[in-house]
Formats: C-alpha cells, sequence, structure tokens
C-alpha cells in the first residue's frame, strides 16, 4: 500500500470524524473504535480500515434508527 498510511494517531481520527481529541480517546477506551498502543509511552494508533469499519457500522446503526425510531421516520400525510 505505498502512499497510504496504514495507521492513524488519535488526533487523525479525531478531524476524520470531526470531534475532540477527548471524543476520539474515549471511543477507543471503550473499544467501540479497535486500537492498539505502541511503543515506550503506549500511544496509541487506530488502522485506517479499522476507522473506515467503524464508520460503516456508525451508517448501519443510523439506518436501523431511523426505521426503528417513532420520530425517525416522515409522518404520512
Amino acid at each position: 500500500m505505498p502512499g497510504t498510511t496504514r495507521f492513524l494517531q488519535l488526533a487523525d481520527v479525531a478531524e476524520v470524524l470531526n470531534i475532540s481529541s477527548a471524543q476520539a480517546y474515549a471511543l477507543v477506551r471503550s473499544g467501540e473504535l479497535p486500537a492498539i498502543k505502541i511503543g515506550g509511552r503506549g500511544q496509541w494508533r487506530v488502522e485506517s480500515t479499522a476507522l473506515e469499519t467503524y464508520i460503516e457500522r456508525m451508517y448501519s446503526e443510523t439506518r436501523d434508527f431511523i426505521t426503528t425510531h417513532p420520530y425517525g421516520k416522515a409522518e404520512e400525510v
């Protein structure tokens, strides 16, 4: 994969998702977004494919919410 970054820092994840770094950290710490800790200082890294999988899962969960939540459906007139 030349030219492709395999692992992202949490700041990069936060930028992609348009959330704060603290929110990205919380996603990782909760296990909702898979990540690894590397190096002596234990810095978090998220694999690019894991982030894309997470985004697709959120789209799916949102679609499910919209179809099942009573306020998510457009009212028929």
